[in-house]
């Protein structure tokens, strides 16, 4: 079942205190971004965080689950994101100690090159 974009569109609005929050519809579901690191995904109109050591601490005892078949597991948040100053603090820190993207390759004549 594909997430509605109401509940996407709730969700996003509740992160909005972490910093710049976007999503892109991928596959039927959503991955979220904050400043442009993604840090979740919504998948059958539930809320998956990126796993990170500061989400752990700060969320205690984590229910987990995978997003999709084969995926690795991340953090389940049911109901907590309701609370937006919880959730937003949560988007935060699992922001902070995520990598900066990389730049994306593209092919050419035979090569990647940076876009």
């Amino acid at each position: 079942m594909a997430s509605d974009k109401s509940f996407i569109e709730f969700v996003a609005d509740q992160m909005r205190q972490a910093g710049v929050i976007s999503y892109r519809k991928m596959f039927g579901e959503y991955a979220v971004y904050c400043d442009g690191k993604v840090v979740a995904l919504v998948c059958d109109n539930q809320l998956f965080v990126k796993p990170t050591q500061g989400g752990r601490a700060y969320i205690g005892d984590p229910a987990e689950g995978a997003p999709y078949p084969g995926a690795k597991l991340y953090f389940l948040i049911e109901d907590a994101f309701e609370d937006r100053e919880w959730i937003s603090s949560l988007i935060r820190i699992t922001a902070d100690e995520l990598p900066i993207p990389q730049p994306k390759q593209r092919r050419r004549k035979g090569r990647l090159d940076p876009l």
